[in-house]
């Protein structure tokens, strides 16, 4: 083989190697909202971003969500941890709590789901949790509305085990090109009977009974300071878990800000009273000209996103203008930046006008 051939080989064989972990943060590298959150009831994203909770029912389950500091697992520095400071009495028939993960379709075209050839996949992370157990999980299609199903069993309280699952591919249903919420993982931490009766261990059309089937032990949820923790989260092509693909934290964060993004510096939290990271704008000297200004994101985001506006004193629904906090026109939104105004007539002219924002395109 000629010098140049074997160049193209090796070339060939890294790029097969890389990008093969179709998760996005899957070391739990970023957290753009925060580190910690708690007194958690409500469903949706609070730290470890892509990664959001989920809560269906419960009455007086409260949990804290923290991108956790990990020490006990060589190649990893941070793990999504949940801990129950509030205790569930008892899973009602109704209730479920879970860990849940969302995928655009267009970046699933691969799998050649909806024919013949679809392809199997794998699920590999690893755990770590006070409660021993069979827990369930599972990946659900929207496009065609099909679900498969597993578990897999925690052996030791307090160690970090590694888990391996494998899935056929859908032959059911193909998954639609576009930006919208295609495909979705769920951990469950706890489930009643209603989702837990149909057997899900093959694809097949959505059923309740089906979410959560093989689920064995509900005590993360009902036991208070119970935890239960994951890292090392990756989904690839092939019935062989492969070791864990690292990306850089700037390439992890660019891919995360796809779907949220902050005018904050990174380690700030949205609202903080701070004036760093504002954007910034002179406007135009005339009386009867808005003082606006323009904010282009740091990377084009999934969609039009929902911008939640705040002055420097961390106050939501406000900007500054003027030397002012006032209340913002948000204009146009768009996947590349958006528009924000105020009436010069409230604020003067030569106002500088100036905004801290929240950009939310999740799926």
């Amino acid at each position: 083989m000629s010098k140049a051939a074997e160049l193209a080989a090796l070339i060939g064989s890294q790029t097969a190697l890389s990008n093969r972990n179709f998760v996005i943060n899957g070391a739990m590298q970023v957290a753009q909202r925060g580190t910690s959150s708690t007194s958690l009831h409500t469903s949706g994203y609070y730290t470890t971003d892509r990664f959001a909770l989920v809560f269906g029912n419960e009455d007086e389950l409260r949990v804290t969500m923290s991108q956790n500091s990990v020490t006990d697992l060589p190649g990893f520095a941070n793990s999504l941890k949940v801990q129950t400071t509030t205790a569930e009495s008892a899973i009602a028939a109704d209730e479920s709590y879970y860990i849940i993960n969302r995928y655009e379709g267009q970046d699933f075209q691969q799998l050649k789901y909806g024919t013949s050839s679809a392809l199997s996949t794998t699920l590999s992370f690893y755990v770590k949790s006070s409660v021993t157990g069979t827990f369930a999980v599972a990946i659900y299609q929207t496009d065609g509305n099909d679900i498969i199903g597993s578990t897999y069993t925690i052996n030791s309280a307090d160690t970090w085990e590694k888990k391996e699952i494998t899935f056929a591919g859908n032959t059911l249903a193909a998954i639609v090109d576009d930006n919208t919420n295609a495909i979705m993982i769920d951990w469950f931490l706890a489930a009643g009977s209603n989702f837990t009766s149909v057997n899900n261990t093959s694809w097949g059309g959505y059923e309740t009974g089906k979410l959560a089937f093989g689920h064995g032990t509900n005590a993360v949820a009902t036991t208070t300071n119970a935890t239960w923790e994951i890292t090392g989260v990756q989904w690839e092509l092939g019935e062989q878990a492969t070791p864990f693909e690292h990306r850089s934290f700037a390439d992890e964060l660019a891919r995360c800000q796809r779907y949220y993004q902050k005018s904050y510096n990174y380690s700030v939290a949205p609202g903080t009273n701070t004036q760093d990271g504002a954007t910034y704008t002179v406007t135009q000297a005339t009386a009867s000209y808005p003082s606006a200004g323009h904010t282009h994101f740091k990377v084009e985001m999934r969609a039009a996103p929902t911008i939640t506006s705040y002055d420097y004193g961390g106050t939501s629904g406000k900007m500054n203008a003027g030397g002012s906090a006032v209340t913002p026109v948000i204009q146009d939104p768009a996947q590349r930046g958006f528009g924000n105004y105020v009436s010069n007539t409230s604020v003067g002219v030569n106002s500088s006008v100036s905004i801290h924002y929240e950009a939310n395109a999740e799926l």
